[in-house]
């Protein structure tokens, strides 16, 4: 790992910590780590807690790239963020996410992804505010939010780019349930060992059928959608 984020191993549970000491911003080196961070879940056989760091759990991606006009750059950061969601969506082991924060565009990518995600009470904003910006969402996100997401909130979280305080969040979709933000990391390793006692064979077959039409749909929009032309259309459409 970098600085960037840490990985520590107990027991069974893996937990992996974003903090840049600013907004946990998904640029490439960040996306990186956190796919390291993966494979050596992977390699552990563990099941994951991925946390952010206090009142910010990820901010997106890093808007700098996008301004600094560098397309390969561009389209590196968002080939490396929209496969990052895709592994948690489809991960063998079970993956807890402990929002601590706010969790904006693509950060709350993983939140649509996980398997369980707990987030922390505060004045802290969760959702997909893409179109609010001059960003077209992606068609991979808008596969991430449909299969996750409570019918009622979809457009409102996709379209309108509704962004919701953590209980509300609750209802919407993108959280599980809320706990004060002392208890955060208790909650999390508490779910995460729960989980831990599944049977990781029949977890990992049973994710993978019950999200087959989600991860077929995500990965075929990956492929057809995260090329130069097209990230630079979802731009233009602004």
């Amino acid at each position: 790992m970098t600085e960037l984020a840490t990985y520590a191993l107990e027991g069974r549970i893996a937990t992996v910590a974003l903090d840049d000491g600013k907004a946990n911003a998904l640029s490439i080196a960040m996306l990186r780590t956190l796919h390291e961070a993966l494979d050596q879940a992977e390699r552990d056989e563990a099941v994951v807690v991925l946390k952010g760091r206090e009142g910010r759990f990820s901010a997106g991606f890093d808007l700098g790239v996008f301004a600094s006009g560098d397309e390969r750059q561009a389209l590196e950061m968002v080939r490396l963020g929209a496969t990052l969601a895709e592994r948690v969506l489809a991960f063998p082991t079970p993956v807890v996410v402990a929002c601590s924060g706010h969790a904006i565009a693509a950060g709350s990518f993983f939140l649509l992804a996980a398997d369980a995600r707990i987030g922390a009470e505060g004045p802290f904003r969760i959702g997909l505010n893409e179109v609010q910006i001059g960003i077209t969402v992606p068609a991979w996100a808008i596969e991430l939010a449909r299969q996750r997401l409570a019918p009622a909130h979809f457009d409102r979280a996709v379209v309108s780019a509704t962004l919701y305080e953590p209980r509300a969040a609750v209802a919407a979709g993108f959280l599980d349930q809320v706990v004060a933000p002392a208890e955060l990391d208790a909650a999390a390793h508490e779910t995460a060992a729960t989980l831990a006692q599944l049977s990781p064979a029949a977890h990992a077959a049973t994710k993978l059928r019950a999200r087959a039409e989600a991860l077929s749909a995500v990965r075929e929009a990956i492929a057809a959608e995260v090329t130069v032309d097209r990230l630079l259309a979802a731009q233009a459409s602004g």
